[in-house]
């Protein structure tokens, strides 16, 4: 749509209409905030009570309705659409139009929602390493990795800030929007999820490189077994290592990728590509966006928003499972065993001490699992939008999307609130870390 809208920007009106399948997100501070996120630059409707909905008649998320210039309705298309073929049919549209001088070429002009000022900008996802001390923040809006101790004191930024697809120093080096991170020694592995891509940060050399991904998004399920450059991805969302093999949660395809690091061949692991929730062999088990990975170094562990579940894989058995989670639209806030229990869009999880930590984002809290029993209960948050730190349940957060453990401490990403902050492991108090040595920016 972005390229769509570049091309075609004095003959095309884009009208965004938001009809939301979770209730958190037909509330008009967390919409504003999905805008700025997205960096969308085009009007967008709240469409709270599916009014436009019913009354265009929809069936599908995404669906594209073409509207020409005299306000009539003359196509529709349900699902995503390639670029190219968007391009080809507008196109025509345009030839026909300015051929029957219909077309009014005077620019639209719309205030753009203002992007946050501050250190940090829509975090999505973090890393803590206890072995070398090291936190590793991917700060999504500014387009960087983030290196620092693990008391929030800055040591070095990986990528120059700039929108792109650039591998080099880490100084010059560019992503586009990062999320998930998986550390093995010295290396640093990088979910590039706009760009398609995993990159490779060496930490001792101060380099990036891509070594899975080519720049654009695959527009099929592919069967892999290509090396990494050559191998098509879509919206890597987050990363996991587990004996040597790095497991990608590919949010685009609805499915779980594994590449070898020895050969880099990438290949799916598990999802089918059906979107929905059915356990089994992992090849024909149906996942629904995958977007956060855990391992207790033997299983896999997932978190699958858009079922509202939590999932595990084995890849000795080649299995998949579900532990939390009932389908595409059943969803809530309550605590309870295996299908009693209800999530709303979890973006993450993270295994430690036998139990597993769950980022319950679009109700604002952080919940408890135990993969024994499969109970839910809630830890940290009142549920409340809010910024607040303080005991387990007074404090606030604002759809915490990411989770990672070290020495005895949580540390979360609070994406729409722009800030890590900190759990106390025993006693559940939070706090909002201080990042030293980073200049604000906006």
């Amino acid at each position: 749509m972005r390229k769509v809208e570049e091309k075609y920007h004095d003959v095309l009106a884009v009208v965004g209409v938001h009809s939301a399948k979770f209730p958190a997100e037909r509330i008009e501070a967390g919409l504003r905030d999905a805008v700025r996120r997205y960096e969308i630059r085009h009007p967008v409707v709240n469409d709270a009570d599916f009014r436009v909905w019913s009354e265009y008649a929809v069936r599908a998320w995404p669906t594209l309705y073409f509207v020409d210039p005299k306000g009539k309705v003359v196509g529709r298309h349900e699902g995503e659409l390639p670029f190219e073929t968007f391009d080809a049919l507008l196109t025509a549209m345009v030839e026909e139009y300015d051929a029957q001088g219909l077309l009014d070429r005077r620019p639209l002009r719309f205030q753009q929602e203002a992007a946050p000022r501050g250190p940090l900008a829509f975090p999505g996802k973090v890393l803590a390493d206890e072995e070398t001390g090291t936190l590793f923040v991917a700060d999504t809006n500014h387009n960087r990795i983030l290196e620092m101790s693990l008391e929030g004191v800055l040591r070095r930024v990986w990528g120059s800030g700039e929108q792109g697809f650039g591998d080099g120093d880490a100084v010059s080096a560019t992503f586009n929007h990062p999320q998930g991170m998986a550390v093995r020694g010295r290396e640093l592995y990088v979910a590039d999820t706009e760009n398609h891509a995993v990159r490779l940060l060496r930490l001792d050399t101060g380099t990036v490189e891509t070594v899975a991904g080519t720049g654009e998004q695959a527009r099929a399920y592919a069967p892999g077994g290509v090396r990494g450059r050559q191998a098509e991805l879509s919206s890597p969302w987050d990363l996991e290592i587990v004996n040597d093999v790095l497991y990608i949660a590919m949010a685009g395809m609805h499915q779980i990728w594994a590449m070898e690091l020895a050969s880099g061949l990438v290949r799916p692991f598990a999802g089918s590509g059906r979107e929905g929730i059915e356990d089994g062999p992992a090849s024909q088990a149906w996942l629904a966006q995958t977007s956060g990975l855990s391992t207790d170094g033997a299983l896999l562990y997932f978190a699958d928003s858009e079922t509202s579940a939590i999932r595990v894989a084995d890849p000795a058995s080649g299995s998949v499972t579900t532990l939390v989670g009932v389908g595409l639209f059943e969803f809530g806030d309550v605590d309870g065993v295996g299908g009693q229990a209800r999530l709303q869009h979890p973006l993450d999880v993270e295994y430690h001490g036998g139990e597993l930590f769950v980022a319950d984002t679009y109700n604002h809290r952080i919940k408890r699992l135990s993969p024994g029993t499969r109970r839910v209960t809630s830890w940290l948050g009142s549920g409340e939008i809010g910024g607040e730190d303080g005991p387990r349940a007074a404090a606030r957060f604002n759809e915490p999307s990411g989770l990672s453990s070290a020495n005895g401490r949580l540390y979360i990403a609070d994406t729409n609130n722009h800030a890590i902050r900190v759990a106390d492991i025993t006693s559940g108090a939070v706090t909002t870390l201080e990042v030293r040595g980073l200049q604000e920016r906006g």
